[in-house]
């Protein structure tokens, strides 16, 4: 499978099940539980709506046969107001170590401060180190306790960065 003519655009509603397919898939590849993790949120299933609400907004890399990746924002539950959470940032294998993490990533970031936000936390799994890194190239830094309550109990790795 090649993708061809990419592009990151909003989600829409056509895409939630190819979505949910999409990130339960990767989670599985990349030895993720099923507990404690993105894997389980009820969310997964409905992307474009979850993404509706206010300070919020999600993106996908799609084009040739479908949905190849996507990431996304939203406020931190559970947190101040000024806090949001890069959420269900995954791609397909094809698409890993060619740029469009960076890409998606800067335009999250973007839309982040364009909302108000002050910072961003993300949540992630030890042996992601490739996500990992990617996200210390734009800012993040290591924290050493959660933040928030994302309800992502099996994830042990937290990052954040200050936007403004």
């Amino acid at each position: 499978m090649n993708p061809d003519g990419l592009l990151i655009r909003p989600v829409f509603p056509e895409d939630n099940q190819m979505l949910a397919s999409l990130i339960r898939e990767v989670l599985v590849e990349l030895g993720v539980p099923r507990v404690g993790t993105a894997y389980a949120d009820s969310a997964v299933d409905r992307m474009y709506e979850t993404y509706q609400a206010p300070r919020s907004a999600y993106w996908v890399v799609a084009g040739g046969s479908g949905v190849w990746g996507g990431g996304g924002i939203a406020p931190l539950e559970g947190a101040e107001r000024g806090i949001c959470e890069l959420q269900k940032m995954y791609f397909r294998s094809a698409l890993r170590g060619k740029g469009w993490g960076d890409r998606l990533l800067t335009r999250a970031l973007e839309e982040a401060v364009r909302l108000g936000f002050e910072k961003c936390y993300l949540e992630t799994m030890p042996y992601m180190e490739a996500a990992q890194k990617l996200y210390q190239r734009h800012g993040f830094g290591y924290r050493d306790r959660p933040l928030g309550q994302t309800g992502h109990t099996s994830c042990t790795v937290w990052m954040e960065k200050e936007l403004v």
